[in-house]
C-alpha cells in the first residue's frame, strides 16, 4: 500500500516568522501539506511561491480567496485541482475548500484543505457543503479523500461530529505525539484535524514532539502542525 505523509498547518498569513514555518515543514518532510491562512493580500503570490520553494514543495491547489493552499512534494503528481467557495455570511470571512487530486506510488487520492468559521451556524452549514463537494469529487476522480484543516471547534461538537460520521478522525484512530494544536504558545485545544475515508489506513497522527521543532512552533505561527501518516489503497 502506498504511503503518504500529510501535514495540516495554519500559518497565520505568515505574520510571524516565515523562515520558522519553512524549518518546521522541512523537518517533518511531508509529501503533502494542507495550509490554512496563507497570505491573500499585497504580494500574496510572491509570498506563497516563496514559502513553497523554502519548503521544497510545489503549489498543487489554492487560490487567493480564503487563504487556502495544498502543497505537494516533487515526487507527487498532481492530476487535477478544484476550488469551491462556500456560501457567504454578511460580516464574516468567506470560507472555501481547496482540493488537489494527487498520485503517489501509483495510488490516487484527494487532498483537501479548509478553514471553518468561528461561529456555530455557518460552520455547520459549511460542513454540509464541504461533504457534498467532496462526495462529487470522489465520484468524479474515483479516489478516496483526506480532508485537513482548522475546524475552529473541539471534538464532540456538532460540526466535528458530522465530519466523523463520514470520515475517520486520524488522531483519534492512531494517536501519536501530542493531541493539542492551539495555541502554539500554550496548547489547550484540539481544533485542527485530519479526516480520512475508511479505505485509507491511518498509522499515526498528532503534533510532533521533537524538542527542536517545539522550540520553533511559537515562532512560526499560533497553531501547531498536525502530521498524519497514511496508507492508501493500491491502484
Amino acid at each position: 500500500m502506498p504511503s503518504v505523509r500529510l501535514l495540516s498547518y495554519n500559518v497565520r498569513s505568515l505574520r510571524d516568522d516565515p523562515a520558522a514555518v519553512a524549518r518546521v515543514v522541512r523537518a517533518l518532510a511531508p509529501d503533502v501539506v494542507c495550509l490554512q491562512e496563507v497570505p491573500r493580500f499585497g504580494t500574496w503570490r510572491i509570498q506563497r511561491r516563496r514559502l513553497a520553494r523554502a519548503c521544497g514543495l510545489d503549489i498543487a491547489a489554492g487560490r487567493r480567496a480564503c487563504g487556502l493552499a495544498v502543497l505537494a512534494a516533487p515526487h507527487v503528481r498532481r492530476v487535477a485541482r478544484e476550488f469551491h467557495l462556500l456560501t457567504p455570511d454578511p460580516g464574516l470571512h468567506r470560507r472555501a475548500l481547496a482540493i488537489a487530486v494527487l498520485e503517489i506510488g501509483g495510488a490516487r487520492f484527494l487532498a483537501a484543505s479548509t478553514h471553518l468559521d468561528l461561529r456555530d451556524e455557518p460552520r455547520l452549514r459549511h460542513v454540509h457543503e464541504i461533504l457534498a463537494h467532496l462526495a462529487r469529487a470522489r465520484d468524479r476522480h474515483r479516489a478516496p479523500i483526506v480532508l485537513a484543516g482548522d475546524v475552529n471547534e473541539d471534538p464532540g461538537a456538532p460540526s466535528w461530529t458530522l465530519l466523523t460520521d463520514h470520515f475517520q478522525d486520524a488522531y483519534a484512530t492512531a494517536p501519536s505525539g501530542d493531541e493539542l494544536t492551539f495555541s502554539s504558545r500554550a496548547p489547550r485545544r484540539r481544533i485542527d484535524a485530519v479526516f480520512a475515508d475508511q479505505e485509507i489506513k491511518i498509522t499515526a497522527c498528532g503534533v510532533p514532539t521533537d524538542e527542536t521543532l517545539i522550540a520553533d512552533y511559537p515562532r512560526a505561527t499560533d497553531h501547531r502542525p498536525l502530521l498524519a501518516d497514511l496508507e492508501l489503497p493500491s491502484a
